[in-house]
């Protein structure tokens, strides 16, 4: 494991730790460590249940696409393939996750947030899937989690907007499970997997592998097109244009080309 994951322990319930702060970008070896840590915490008998958090002031702020070209360059395909085989790993565990949400969760971290069985936020905390304003399409197997979640209609504006929100409508529309001050972030995560762990632990991971049925397989499905259509809308102008846009946060002069 490496130092981007911290594992800890705590009776019935295991911590995963993102630490890239501030804002914890991710690539393929964060999501493979992510991925990694769930699939050992899956053999352990003494886990019951899994708080995802993060270091620093964001969950996940996004995609790294810095200047050692994480997402950028030559072998775009494979990259993309590897990071959304790690992702589909993430989907496949067998112990119920809640995500504690402090900050932003944007792209592919928002997707992260999304895989995850349960969301803890504060009103401070902002959701995007802001693919389209980078000009890419959404990946991370969002297609298919974001509607399960919050129903067709509302996914597709997120999706199709790109617009941000804050943790008072996350919650509005079923995107959250509790909305608590940030400072109690944490603290009510541990709370929400502690109300989990004291149940029977075979009798939780067969119920959820019930509610979750196919989504392994649907996602995997899914998360092919997502690729191929990320490998070639990344090539394009408008991919160029919307991430430096973002970074300038200013409006994308798109020219469809």
């Amino acid at each position: 494991m490496s130092q981007d994951i911290e594992v800890s322990r705590h009776r019935h319930v295991a911590l995963v730790e993102i630490c890239r702060p501030p804002h914890n970008y991710f690539d393929v070896s964060l999501i493979r460590d992510i991925a990694g840590a769930l699939k050992e915490l899956d053999a352990d008998k003494e886990v019951r249940a899994v708080v995802l958090a993060a270091q620093g002031k964001s969950f996940c702020a996004g995609a790294h696409f810095g200047d050692d070209g994480a997402f950028d360059g030559q072998d775009l395909s494979a990259r993309f393939e590897a990071l959304y085989a790690a992702g589909a790993e993430i989907l496949r565990t067998r112990k119920p996750i809640v995500a504690a949400v402090q900050g932003a969760a944007i792209g592919g971290g928002f997707g992260l947030a999304v895989a995850a069985d349960f969301r803890i936020a504060s009103p401070a905390s902002r959701f995007a899937a802001n693919f389209v304003k980078i000009g890419i399409h959404q990946g991370f197997a969002l297609s298919i989690t974001l509607p399960r979640l919050i129903g067709q209609q509302k996914a597709a504006e997120l999706l199709l907007t790109g617009k941000r929100i804050g943790g008072e409508e996350a919650m509005a529309i079923g995107l959250i499970d509790r909305l608590v001050p940030e400072q109690e972030l944490r603290a009510a995560a541990f709370a929400f997997a502690n109300e989990i762990a004291v149940n029977a632990p075979l009798a939780v991971m067969s119920v959820r592998e019930t509610l979750r049925l196919g989504l392994y397989e649907a996602a995997t499905q899914i998360m092919q097109r997502e690729r191929e259509e990320q490998v070639r809308l990344r090539k394009t102008g408008d991919a160029e244009e919307g991430i430096a846009a973002v970074a300038e946060r200013r409006d994308g002069n798109f020219i469809a080309g």
